[in-house]
């Protein structure tokens, strides 16, 4: 050991007046903004997450004391917003003492411990949204009520959603393998009359067909891919909910091969329980940050025929990963064939908010950026597999945000 040579451990940099100050404000909440001044960019947006729990006075606050000290509300659409901010600001054992509270404060510890409370509620994709994200700190004791809420609401959309969603991709898939060059035994004869009824030939009573329609001959492999490519930021609670469902309706396809990846800074392919939703939808965990150029990328990786690929990313597009190496990525797979949409929401909400800029030059690459609701979403996919121009349906439904990159 060389005597000469001292290891030195550099002492921690002295507080700042001014940090004081700031970490005062965080603990004291608003009402300290007199003494300790205003917060801004990222320690103002940790004192939102702190302040929507804590300080019910604030606007859209979730809890009625006015002190930083606990308290108690209803339930709201913005839970899983708030559950998935708080990963980005916060050491998870913090975290965990957060959702603790939250699980207090928005009285669903009572409505998970009293089955017959589930009668008299209204569940909905928002509840469902909360609970999945509150999974992790709900008791063992009560994950299978919870279930049974998530899945009462699964099961209403399924019978709401299901059949639009199969009629529209068998439906499109039909008419985009209908075969010109039939054998005689792949003839629709129905559709071969119908196109030839010009050609009836009185003297023989019959009708000479000029041109023969077939059913699509079956193919080895699925006809087309279709990859899910979900934000699970909690401001895409809803949006994760009813892509779960159509995921799964769209796996039972035999024609169509579906994958479903969700992501926020970690990526994590669901494909393998596309068969049961709840247990999909409790695979999420919503919130964290959001990293789409990650995501593109192993979307990338698994697909096998670009020319008959259909990408769906749902996302908001606030990207917190490397923005130039998404938009190359999304220029390669245009350039490959594959279909690229992104939706800025899946959901009843209205309109979302979003990156602007970002669907800008998505747009400007091939890739439209729109939002859509669940009742629109089976067309799209039917429009999608028959290889229909997106912008020009997505105009016809009054969807369109970014159609030739403008906003």
């Amino acid at each position: 050991m060389n005597t000469d040579t001292v290891s030195t451990v550099d002492a921690p940099s002295p507080i700042t007046e001014e940090e004081r100050l700031r970490r005062w404000r965080l603990v004291l909440g608003g009402q300290a903004e007199g003494s300790c001044g205003k917060l801004s960019g990222q320690m103002a947006e940790i004192d939102q997450a702190l302040a929507a729990l804590y300080d019910a006075d604030d606007k859209g606050g979730l809890g009625k004391s006015t002190e930083r000290k606990g308290g108690r509300g209803s339930s709201a659409p913005s839970v899983a917003r708030w559950l998935g901010d708080i990963r980005k600001y916060f050491p998870t054992q913090v975290v965990q003492v957060m959702q603790r509270d939250a699980l207090e404060r928005l009285d669903l510890r009572s409505l998970l411990l009293e089955p017959e409370m589930l009668e008299s509620t209204h569940a909905d994709v928002h509840l469902v949204a909360n609970l999945i994200a509150l999974s992790g700190v709900i008791p063992a004791s009560t994950k299978e009520t919870a279930r049974m809420v998530v899945r009462k609401v699964v099961n209403e959309l399924l019978k709401k959603l299901e059949e639009p969603m199969r009629s529209a991709v068998t439906g499109a898939l039909d008419r985009s393998q209908r075969n010109r060059r039939p054998r005689h035994s792949e003839i629709d004869w129905n559709r071969t009359i119908r196109a030839n009824l010009r050609h009836w030939q009185e003297e023989y009573r019959t009708i000479v067909p000029q041109q023969l329609i077939g059913y699509g001959r079956k193919a080895r492999s699925p006809q087309r891919e279709v990859v899910l490519c979900i934000d699970q930021s909690g401001s895409m609670a809803a949006s994760v909910v009813y892509s779960s469902i159509f995921g799964a309706v769209m796996a039972s396809l035999p024609a169509v091969a579906t994958k479903m990846v969700v992501f926020d800074t970690a990526i994590v392919d669901l494909t393998d329980q596309l068969d049961d939703p709840v247990e999909l939808l409790f695979g999420v965990q919503l919130g964290g940050g959001t990293d789409i150029n990650g995501a593109v990328g192993y979307c990338q990786s698994i697909i096998r025929e670009p020319r008959n690929t259909i990408l769906v990313l749902i996302s908001d597009l606030y990207e917190g990963g490397v923005e130039a190496n998404l938009l190359r990525r999304a220029a390669a797979l245009v350039e490959s064939g594959v279909q690229f949409i992104t939706l800025l929401a899946l959901s009843d909400e209205g309109a979302p908010s979003y990156d602007r800029a970002l669907a800008a030059k998505l747009a400007a690459l091939g890739v439209p950026s729109f939002a859509c609701t669940p009742d629109a979403f089976p067309g799209l996919m039917a429009a999608a597999i028959r290889k229909e121009d997106i912008n020009a349906w997505a105009a016809g439904q009054g969807l369109v945000a970014t159609a030739k990159g403008g906003c």
